[in-house]
């Protein structure tokens, strides 16, 4: 990836890391960081994590002294509840770390975007979820409502999370509602608008 990002076009619009887990590679991910901001200062980077790592401070802070112009974490917080995102994310504790490292990134003006996939364990408390991001974490800069894409272990469990966006448009177009009228930038992914267009 080192010797890839000189060679990458300067006018490229963005560029996406993804995992597994980026923040695993420690100081060698902040490498690949800093050659973005060297070599694509123009690119927005927009990097998947779930945010556990940045519950270590010094990461974090580490993280921040990157200083590239435009880059966000996308983090994925499944529930309002810790026992539900724990749940899903199969590791006990993972939601106190996931909330931590938000909370340092944004003490340190680092730029965060929430995700919550939709699927059969975290549509229920949906509103709930919106409530809870709108009152505790209304200072991250993007909140996205991820349709479920059926890739990696989502397609080995299919049966057990796969939903129907249009039996849950209510509770969708309602938690969009509530996080946009707080003042928080939202998105819906993945997820046909003609589904919700009753709502508009």
């Amino acid at each position: 990836i080192l010797a890839l990002i000189p060679k990458l076009p300067k006018d490229l619009r963005e560029l996406g890391f993804t995992g597994g887990e980026p923040t695993l590679r420690g100081e060698r991910f902040i490498n690949i960081l800093e050659s973005c901001r060297d070599h694509l200062p123009s690119s927005a980077v927009h990097v998947l994590s779930n945010g556990r790592g940045f519950s270590d401070r010094g990461y974090a802070e580490r993280w921040a002294t990157v200083q590239h112009p435009d880059l966000m974490v996308g983090i994925p917080v499944y529930s309002d509840q810790s026992h539900i995102h724990d749940f899903v994310v199969q590791a006990d504790g993972a939601f106190d770390q996931t909330i931590r490292g938000i909370l340092n990134l944004k003490s340190l003006h680092q730029r965060v975007e929430i995700r919550i996939v939709l699927h059969r364990h975290t549509v229920g408390r949906l509103t709930r979820f919106a409530e809870f991001v709108s009152r505790d974490l209304s200072f991250v800069d993007h909140v996205a409502l991820m349709g479920l894409e059926l890739m990696g272990f989502a397609v080995a469990h299919q049966d057990d999370l796969w939903i129907h966006a249009k039996d849950h448009a209510e509770a969708i177009a309602d938690a969009a509602e509530i996080l946009s009228l707080s003042g928080l930038r939202t998105s819906i992914y993945n997820i046909p608008l003609c589904l919700l267009n009753e709502r508009a």
